[in-house]
Order: structure tokens, then C-alpha cells, then sequence
């Protein structure tokens, strides 16, 4: 196998895989996979930090109107958005633009979003 080999690992290492086994194929498979998933998660995690939680944001999904609400929870891979008519969207962070805080000028009015029950 590749992990075997005292040369693996080296970062400018080049690999002929003309010369790997079926299985040594499927190994070095196995690893760029999961190597690129876990960059995907990097790139996306950081995309996430760029918003805070009660930070109000938008997005498009397709080709509808723009949503707007505010972030309210980091999921593995999404943020969760939950609009000010209590709709929850599960949203990819690059797709988010910051949003304009809703203006209250009576100042009666807070933050709260009132939530739908189950």
C-alpha cells in the first residue's frame, strides 16, 4: 500500500500511478477525497465567521426574489437563516450578502422574532 512506502507523504512528492496497484489506486482515491472535503469544510467554516449569530443577511435561492432574515445558528456546512414571516432556510455561507437591519422607529418595537410552533 501507499502508506507503506517511506516516501509517501513528501509534499513534492509526484506519484506515477501508472506503476500503484488497483488497490493503491483506490487508496490514494480514498485520501484526495477526503482531503478535498475537508478543505471544502476550511473554506466554508471560514466563510461562516465572517457572520455572527442575530446578524441580518440575504440571499437569492434560484432564481426568486431575494430572501431576507437573520442568522441564527452554524450547522456543519450551512448557516440557518430564519426569516421575519418565521421561515427557516438552511443556506450555503457564500451565498449570504449582508442585510440592512430592520429600522425601528418606535422604540416599543424590539428584536425578537416570533417563531411558529411545532
Amino acid at each position: 500500500m501507499i502508506e507503506d512506502d517511506p516516501n509517501w507523504g513528501g509534499s513534492n512528492m509526484k506519484i506515477n500511478i501508472d506503476e500503484l496497484t488497483e488497490a493503491e489506486l483506490i487508496d490514494l482515491n480514498h485520501r484526495i477525497v477526503e482531503r478535498l472535503r475537508f478543505l471544502n469544510q476550511m473554506r466554508a467554516h471560514g466563510q461562516m465567521l465572517e457572520f455572527k449569530i442575530g446578524d441580518h443577511v440575504t440571499f437569492q435561492p434560484g432564481s426568486h426574489p431575494p430572501v431576507a432574515g437573520m442568522l441564527t445558528r452554524y450547522n456543519k456546512k450551512t448557516v440557518t437563516v430564519i426569516t421575519d414571516d418565521g421561515q427557516h432556510w438552511n443556506v450555503s455561507p457564500s451565498l449570504l450578502r449582508r442585510g440592512e437591519s430592520p429600522r425601528n422607529v418606535d422604540s416599543g418595537k424590539t428584536n425578537v422574532i416570533p417563531l411558529k410552533q411545532k
